[in-house]
């Protein structure tokens, strides 16, 4: 009996496209990538960014139980988000190569570039430390964050399978430039924060070209996301994955604009409004990039999922 329900489940589980485990496996790392972009910035608002005064280890050791407190613990437990889903990419890769004859040729090249893009990431990681926090290094490493989880957005959305209605008309244009302006926001954004900008401004009138720069930064972004939402409501026939997407867009970039008031008026003095902040931002990224993804897929011929 234990041998057919163990022969039913080696079965069921060899029906599983390697399609399928590897559009899971990228987007677990997609939201642990938002998870460690959290981490990051809450080490940074704690300033715990040193916390951990070497690298790749801490304090010499794996885990630094007897120096550890709240802030040791956050700069530890960001590089280890970090090696586990360096791990993960690594495991993409392999699946990728593994299963290469089986899924759309893109695949094997996308998840490499994918993991050279998370080890570009880890060089920064370490020289954000020895470096000492650099404000260049700390806005580079934010920004590759962010490319590394796009990249991993695209992929994953590229292998959803997704049949367009054909009325998308020219919303991924519009999709793309808001995802390009919320990049480009995040990055400002993260020199605002590793430069203590709105701290230097509000303290000494230092800095405040570069904190007021962030602030009317937002407009761009924020008409571009609102005109995507609009137009995706007022176009009927849209996919109703597109409609959702737009949905959420709307919803994220409100959010976002509240939290940025909240932060700025509370002087960053309350740290998990600064750590959603970012994170909303990340996320409205992501949404904007899978709608463009999405979208585009309707405009051209698609790439081939095997589906």
């Amino acid at each position: 009996m234990a041998d057919s329900v163990l022969h039913q489940n080696l079965t069921s589980a060899e029906r599983i496209h390697p399609q399928d485990r590897i559009r899971s496996l990228v987007f677990k790392m997609a939201i642990a990538t938002l998870l460690l972009m959290a981490i990051g910035s809450a080490t940074r608002v704690m300033n715990a960014g040193l916390a951990c005064p070497d690298w790749p280890l801490c304090y010499g050791t794996l885990i630094p139980t007897q120096q550890m407190n709240l802030q040791v613990f956050l700069e530890w437990f960001h590089r280890l988000d970090a090696s586990l889903i360096g791990l993960m990419a690594i495991a993409l890769v392999g699946l990728s190569w593994w299963y290469r004859q089986e899924l759309p040729k893109w695949l094997p090249w996308a998840a490499l570039g994918a993991l050279s893009l998370i080890v570009f990431q880890g060089i920064l990681g370490g020289l954000t430390v020895t470096e000492l926090l650099r404000f260049d290094i700390v806005t580079a490493h934010l920004g590759a964050a962010l490319l590394f989880f796009s990249t991993l957005i695209v992929i994953g959305t590229l292998l959803l399978p997704y049949q367009g209605t054909g009325a998308v008309g020219k919303l991924p244009w519009i999709g793309l430039s808001a995802a390009i302006l919320v990049y480009l926001q995040s990055l400002l954004g993260a020199l605002v924060a590793s430069k203590w900008a709105l701290h230097q401004c509000l303290a000494g009138a230092q800095l405040c070209g570069v904190m007021h720069s962030h602030i009317a930064g937002v407009v761009p972004p924020t008409l571009a996301t609102v005109v995507l939402t609009v137009l995706a409501l007022r176009t009927p026939a849209l996919h109703p994955l597109l409609r959702k997407l737009a949905h959420y867009a709307g919803a994220l970039v409100l959010l976002q604009i509240i939290l940025g008031v909240a932060t700025f008026w509370l002087h960053l003095q309350v740290e998990p409004l600064t750590v959603a902040h970012q994170a909303v931002g990340a996320s409205l990224l992501g949404v904007l990039v899978a709608f463009t993804v999405l979208g585009w897929r309707e405009l051209k011929a698609p790439i081939p999922t095997l589906r």
